[in-house]
């Protein structure tokens, strides 16, 4: 499967605004719903559990990068979105680091249609790989554009 097909532009980000993560995930959150890949019903529920997931323990995985993810009662097929914040945001992340990369992904919570969690785990996995490689984020970095980061995932989708 090409996951880079996941991401549309429409709910992706090169310019995220707000300056602490709880902001940074209402402004993810809100963009999925504006996007239309998140019903409006579940905005709330979707926020309130990528908050728990962070006080978990942070989906900051150094090298500038965080990827919350979630399972999200209600969803039956998964959704997700790539977003940049240009300054960088305070995340708790492994390394110490700011985090100017974030990949959510909000999938359902349990198989179904649209959702097999094999093929989740595949992507998980494929986001991992990306995410460490260097030219990855120096152009993810380096989008002026939505679509110019779905053409880099695209571009990159054999890591």
């Amino acid at each position: 499967m090409s996951f880079w097909k996941q991401f549309k532009p429409k709910s992706c980000s090169v310019d995220l605004k707000a300056a602490e993560k709880d902001g940074v995930l209402t402004e993810i959150v809100a963009n999925m719903v504006k996007s239309g890949i998140l019903d409006k019903d579940l905005e709330e529920s979707a926020l309130r559990t990528l908050r728990d997931r962070e006080e978990l323990a942070s989906t900051g995985i150094g090298m500038a990068v965080a990827i919350p993810h979630v399972k999200l009662p209600g969803l039956t097929k998964v959704v997700c979105c790539l977003s940049i914040h240009k300054e960088g945001v305070e995340w708790v992340a492994i390394d110490g680091e700011p985090v100017c990369i974030l990949f959510t992904v909000l999938r359902p919570d349990r198989a179904g249609d649209e959702h097999d969690p094999q093929q989740h785990l595949e992507m998980m996995s494929w986001i991992a790989r990306l995410s460490r490689e260097a030219d990855f984020r120096r152009f993810a970095k380096a989008a002026k554009t939505k679509t110019e980061l779905v053409d880099l995932l695209k571009e990159m989708s054999a890591v």
